[in-house]
């Protein structure tokens, strides 16, 4: 039987997001030139809801993209299956603005590495930033995020569930055995 435990709550969520909010207009003196790019899956509801916030903060719009990395990952040729492509939907012009990445877990940085892959792909940021609910540890690439909800240490034995309302009908972030 597999041990979960609980190490966020809906409350828990809000304040992690409501401090990155706050992280990334102090340390881009506000937030007139970010843009926001959600990491499929659960990426993309934290950047929307981190422009709310944002907004609440700055009294300003910030727009969210989305971006889906399966083509960057280095892993594609291993996976059994055929991969869902899901559409990249980025409607912003990223040169020289600042692109915050956003996800939901950091664990190898291997995400991540995909992710900067793409945006490059896509126009030449003046910087890139991250931002992560989760930093589990474990990188296997020198990556590390800018802005982090919550770090927790974790063995690789272990899994870290983020569950939000948008995708999974549920506001938690859990660790459990694998």
């Amino acid at each position: 039987m597999s041990k979960i435990v609980q190490i966020l709550d809906v409350k828990g969520i809000n304040r992690a997001i409501t401090r990155i909010a706050h992280e990334i207009t102090e340390k881009n003196k506000g937030a007139k030139d970010v843009i926001l790019i959600g990491i499929k899956t659960r990426g993309v509801p934290l950047a929307n809801r981190l422009a709310e916030k944002i907004k609440e903060i700055e009294d300003l719009n910030v727009p969210v993209s989305i971006i889906d990395i399966t083509f960057y990952r280095d892993d594609l040729q291993k996976l059994e299956s055929t991969p869902k492509v899901k559409p990249t939907e980025i409607d912003y012009d990223i040169d020289n603005k600042t692109v915050i990445l956003v996800d939901d877990v950091l664990f190898t940085g291997r995400t991540v590495r995909a992710a900067l892959d793409a945006v490059i792909d896509l126009g030449r940021p003046s910087k890139v930033q991250l931002a992560v609910l989760i930093d589990r540890g474990h990188r296997e690439l020198p990556i590390r995020a800018d802005f982090v909800g919550k770090n927790v240490p974790t063995s690789k034995d272990e899994l870290v569930k983020v569950k939000l309302d948008e995708v999974d009908n549920d506001n938690l972030v859990v660790i459990e055995n694998k």
